[in-house]
This record gives C-alpha cells, structure tokens and sequence, in this order.
C-alpha cells in the first residue's frame, strides 16, 4: 500500500512542477538524418556526428514544490565539442512539435555557425548575429522563436536583484543579439536559454594510463550478450588506486555501532541484488574507473590482453611501421603505429561445411554468368565490326599479302582484368549476437567463404585478410589468403579459425591492404571491407581522430587507383558511413544472418560498375 500511494504522489508531483509540454516532445532520433544533412549544408565540420546530451548540473532558483519534487537539478542542455554535436535527446520546450522542430533546426545551425565558447553571452550573440544575416530565412525562425521562449520563461518580479538584472540581460541580449557584452554575476545561473548552445563540461584531467601491459576491460568470454548501450556519452576519470595501504582513516571508536544497535527490520519490498545498471549510470555526473582489480585471477585475466606465444599465429617479420593522420596538425604523422602481419601456419585444412554448400553452389554458379569478361580483339580473319586500322596498315605497305586478310574486330570472353583485397574487421565487438546460438564473427566466417567460392569460379585473383588492434603499437594484420596462392582447404581452415579480437585501427588496416593492391598488375583493384562499427582503439583513436585517419587513408586509397567500398552490419553506419566512403561507397546490411547470402551480390555489383 505505501508503494502504490508513493507512486501515485510522485506521479502528482512531477506534474505539478514540469514545466514541458511532454505532448508535443519531439525526438532526436526521429530527426537524426535530416538534422545532420541541414549540419552539413551549413557548413558545419564534416567529422562531427549529433549526439544525445547527457544531463548537467545546474543552479537553478527553484519553487517550494520543485524542491519537494527534487526537480530541475539537471538538464541536458546543448553543446558541441571537436567531436560531435549534443543535442537534447527530446525537446518539449514549446507547446507545438512544430516550434520544437524549428527548435532542433535552429540549434544545428548554430553549432555550424559557433567558433569554440570563450565567452558564452557574447559568442552566442555573434553567432546569431552571422546566422541572420548570412541566411534571411533564418532571421524569420528566429524571431519566432525568441518571441515564443520569452512567453515561456518565468516572471522576474519575485526574484532576487542579481538574478532579475541577469535574466534582463538574457532577455534583451535574445530579442537585440550584439547590444550587451557582459552578463551579470548572480549565485544562480539564468533559466536555460534554448536558442544558445552551452559551453562544454570542464575537462577531467585522469590518472595517464600504461600503454603497454593493460589490454580490453573484459574478456572476451564474460562479455554478456544482453549488453545495453547508454545513448548519452559519459565523462570518467581513472583513479590511481594500486597502492591500497596509502592514506590515513580518521575516527572516532565510540561512533562504531555495537552488537545491540543492530536491528534486522522486515522490510516489505523486494531486495534485489541486480541493480537498474542503465538508470545509475544515466544519473551519475562522472563515472570513475579504477585501474586495480578486486581478484587476484581477475587482474590476471585482464592484464593477459594478448594471447600466449605458442597460441599465437605466427608473426611474419619484425611489424610494419605506418603513418597515422591527425586531423588537428592537418598532416600525416610518420610511423606513429606498428603493423604485425600474422599467419595461422598450424590451422588444420578443412572442407566446405555442410550448411554453406547450398548457399555456396548458388553463389558459384551466379559468379559462372560473369566470371569471363569480353576482350575486343584486333586483326582477326573473321569478325563481327571491320578493323580500319589493320586494313589501312596493310593497303599502305608497298609489298601486300594478298592470302592474309586480317581486317576484322572480335569480341571473345576472356578471364577479366580484376582483383580484389577482402578486409574483415575482426574487433572484439564481433563476439556479440545476432540470434540466441550464432555471432557476429560467424557470419562474418561464413561470408568469407562463400564469397571465397564464388570467386574462385570467377578466377578473379583476390586476398583475404583480417585485421583488429590495441592501440598503435599493436595492430594485428591476419592473412588468411593471398594474391596468386590457390584457393584450397587450408584457406579455408585459416577462415575458420578467425576469432574475435580486441579494437578497430581501420585507417592502419586500410594503409597495409592499398600497398598490398597497389603492387597488383590488374587495371581494376577493389579494397572491400566487411566491418560490424566504427573505428575505435583505447587511446584517442576513439572518436573524429578515428573517423578522420580512415577517411584520409580512404582518400589515399583511392589517389593510388583502388576502389574502396564497405558492407556493414552497423545499424548505425548510415552517420558515418558517408562521410567515410561516399554516398555509394558503403552497404548497411540490416539483417547480419543474411550477410553470407547479400555480400556476393555486392560484391557483383562492385565488379560490374
């Protein structure tokens, strides 16, 4: 009973102090795409993607009934970095979807239009000051806009001094932007200001981590397969807690609570010990991660990031040394990562499995329709077209055969002048599920092969490799067949023993398999990549440093000859996809079970254009 009365109090309270129109709330997925074209026509970075803003801290002058509520405390509010742009997962600031909407559109357009925040007043003036005059649509939403949040905002009369004359300043600084330079002091902050984007939250410096000895966070086998991903992206910081005797601890032995002070009460509620993981972390400001492990066997596991020697592959040679591109410096950075290429020398040779020989007959006698290209020749006895040019050589010379006329064209089917390198990301997020008893990795196995089949009907030369990464100094290059070695059972048992790895040094991978084509004697070279996300590793390689080093190794790819394309499994990969590999470099496959059947169509697609 006190349960249902409580929920029915909270229900009552929190409508008493919401101040949004919860029914005309417009979503941020719903305007993901749109919003970020409208970023982009703009002028706004090409590396940056929109993301939902987490929560913030703020001080707010709140009502009686706010603080009984425990009400605006926190609200996500807009603003960018180098990275992305945060916007509110939801807006329901006015009472139509519409105005929310334009809401959304105006925020997009200041964040292509606002330099890095120095000075939040006045920065965000100059923004809307260049926005309006630069586009006069835009003065129109505008003012429609200020007109609607000015009805909004909550009277100044019964405020204290400092924050009425800095909310008078808001107000006059949004209906006249450029006219004030300086914003009051008050001990509380202004109510937010929906047409402004926010500075971002001050950077927490971290303990510096190892790069060397520490590896991914968990095991590849104690990851859950329910594993839920939080939208909002949270700050952390690294504790340094590997010297558990340090410290002092201060108290009192009298305050100690003694046997007779603890009472076992019987509470009527449900003590669960499986914690609500993704509402804590959404209400948690930091998130602090510590370097010690509580087990012994624990930190065992964890530090053996890299397998045994003797379970390795085999290492061919010392490591390739590759340049990585930082898009702050605008340059290329030389020898900044270590490429080991890697052979499975002990993979035991195996057959065809039995559930891809349907599959795989089908695909190989599609790739029979294609697998010979036509070649014109030139001087033929017989032909279909006459050759002019053979017959004006031979009427030109001074001395003829007249028992030789080789003066015709012909169209005959020869093996075509075509390769290609297939590049599959094997990260460490390829152990996840696609259905309850198969992975992301055995598709991406079952794909190799039966693309590998068809292209052997073809007799178009191609290489198979894989790759994954931990940080720069590691970065696993795997070859499970290459250009001019026959395509056999020992091909295929290097395939079937790929496993899940560690992270995703795309821009690396994608350097070591350009050379590798570009040493190719065929007029036609493409790089097809199968990846399940985006490029990611433990340092900065996370975020645009990653997106912008694949692209700009994309970008060499293509100045050396090579065609690069991409068939995600990422339901995502429609935000970054394009700006990494064009408008119709790249293929999102919505169903990942079906991987082995599409990627040969693709692949044939590819080839044909």
């Amino acid at each position: 009973m006190e349960e249902f009365i409580g929920k029915i109090w909270d229900r009552w309270v929190t409508r008493q102090v919401t101040s949004d129109f919860t029914g005309a709330a417009v979503h941020l997925t719903d305007l993901q795409a749109e919003l970020t074209l409208y970023y982009r026509a703009l002028g706004g970075a090409a590396g940056k993607t929109l993301e939902p803003a987490d929560t913030r801290k703020v001080r707010l002058r709140r009502t009686g009934m706010q603080r009984v509520a425990g009400s605006h405390q926190r609200i996500a509010l807009p603003w960018q970095d180098d990275r992305s742009v945060r916007l509110p997962a939801s807006l329901a600031v006015f009472p139509s979807p519409r105005l929310n909407t334009s809401l959304y559109y105006w925020l997009v357009a200041m964040a292509a239009r606002l330099p890095p925040i120095r000075h939040w007043f006045r920065d965000n003036q100059q923004a809307v000051l260049v926005l309006t005059s630069s586009y006069p649509g835009l003065n129109r939403q505008y003012k429609e806009l200020v007109a609607e949040l000015m009805a909004l905002r909550p009277p100044v009369d019964d405020i204290p001094e400092d924050l009425r004359r800095r909310e008078l300043a808001v107000a006059q600084a949004l209906r006249e932007p450029g006219l004030l330079a300086d914003l009051p002091s008050s001990a509380f902050d202004c109510f937010p200001v929906w047409l402004w984007l926010y500075p971002q939250p001050p950077t927490l410096f971290s303990v510096p981590v190892a790069t060397t000895g520490s590896g991914p966070e968990l095991e590849a086998g104690e990851r859950s397969s329910e594993q839920q991903t939080l939208q909002q992206r949270k700050q952390a910081q690294r504790i340094d807690d590997e010297h558990e005797t340090d410290g002092l601890l201060v108290f009192l032995p009298d305050s100690l609570m003694s046997w007779t002070e603890q009472i076992n009460l019987d509470r009527c509620q449900d003590d669960d010990s499986d914690d609500d993981f993704e509402q804590i972390a959404n209400d948690i400001d930091l998130i602090t991660v510590s370097r010690q492990r509580k087990a012994t066997a624990a930190k065992v596991k964890f530090d053996l990031d890299l397998p045994a020697a003797e379970n390795d592959e085999l290492c061919l040679g010392p490591g390739i040394r590759l340049p990585e591109w930082h898009y702050r410096k605008g340059r290329l950075r030389p020898d900044v990562c270590l490429l080991q290429p890697l052979l499975a020398d002990e993979a035991e040779p195996v057959s065809l499995p039995a559930h891809l020989r349907q599959t795989s007959e089908e695909v190989r006698r599609k790739f029979a329709l294609v697998g010979l290209g036509n070649t014109r020749l030139r001087g033929q006895p017989d032909g279909q077209d006459l050759d002019l040019d053979a017959w004006i050589d031979e009427y030109s010379k001074p001395l003829r055969d007249t028992a030789r006329q080789n003066f015709f064209l012909d169209q005959r089917k020869t093996h075509r002048d075509f390769c290609c390198l297939i590049l599959a990301d094997l990260s460490l997020s390829t152990e996840g599920y696609v259905s309850d008893d198969c992975q992301v990795i055995d598709v991406i196995r079952d794909s190799l092969m039966v693309l590998a089949e068809g292209l052997d009907q073809t007799r178009d030369d191609f290489a198979i490799y894989g790759f994954s990464s931990v940080r720069n100094s590691h970065v696993r290059y795997q070859l499970m067949k290459n250009f001019g070695e026959p395509y056999s059972d020992r091909v295929r048992g290097r395939i079937a023993r790929i496993k899940p790895g560690f992270y995703t040094r795309m821009g690396a991978a994608i350097r070591q398999s350009s050379r590798i084509l570009e040493r190719q004697p065929q007029a036609h070279r493409v790089l097809l990549l199968v990846s399940d996300g985006k490029p990611n590793d433990l340092d900065q390689y996370e975020g645009r440093y990653g997106i912008e080093d694949t692209r700009q190794a994309i970008i060499e790819a293509r100045q050396l000859g090579i065609t690069p394309y991409c068939v995600t499994v990422d339901e995502c990969g429609h935000d970054y996809l394009p700006y990494l590999f064009g408008r119709d470099g790249f293929a999102v496959v919505s169903d990942p079970t079906q991987l082995p059947r599409v990627l040969p169509r693709i692949y044939l697609n590819v080839s044909t254009h």
